[in-house]
C-alpha cells in the first residue's frame, strides 16, 4: 500500500493506493487517525485501491467512528470496484457517505 496526504476544500484527504490488508492497514489506520486528530475533516480516496480485507475495512471504520464523535465530517471517495465489492458484503456502503468526488462531497455539504 502507498498513501499520500493533500488538503483540498477544507478536507484532508489520504489517498490509499495498492493493496490495504493486514501487513499495512495499521498505517492506513494511524493516518487516518491523525488527520481526525488534528480536527480535520477527512476524505479518504479509494480510487487506486486494488484489494481492501478487514483489517483495512476495520480502519475505515474506526475513523468513522472517530470522526462522529469529534462531529468532524468523513466519506470515502472514487471508491474502486474492488473495495465496493468489499464495502457492499459487508453492507457498509449504506454506512459510510461514499461520493465519487471531492467536488460531489463538497455538493452535498451545501
Amino acid at each position: 500500500m502507498k498513501y499520500n496526504t493533500k488538503e483540498e476544500k477544507g478536507y484532508a484527504i489520504i489517498e490509499l493506493s495498492g493493496e490495504v490488508d493486514l501487513s499495512c492497514s495499521p498505517d492506513a489506520r494511524k493516518q487516518i487517525l491523525e488527520c481526525l486528530g488534528a480536527d480535520k475533516d477527512l476524505l479518504v480516496d479509494l480510487s487506486r485501491v486494488s484489494y481492501i480485507d478487514s483489517s483495512g475495512v476495520a480502519s475505515l471504520v474506526e475513523g468513522y467512528q472517530t470522526a462522529k464523535k469529534k462531529a468532524l465530517k468523513f466519506g470515502l471517495i472514487g471508491v474502486s470496484d474492488a473495495a465496493m465489492n468489499v464495502l457492499q458484503l459487508a453492507r457498509l456502503d449504506k454506512v459510510f457517505p461514499i461520493h465519487a468526488s471531492v467536488d460531489e462531497r463538497l455538493q452535498d455539504d451545501t
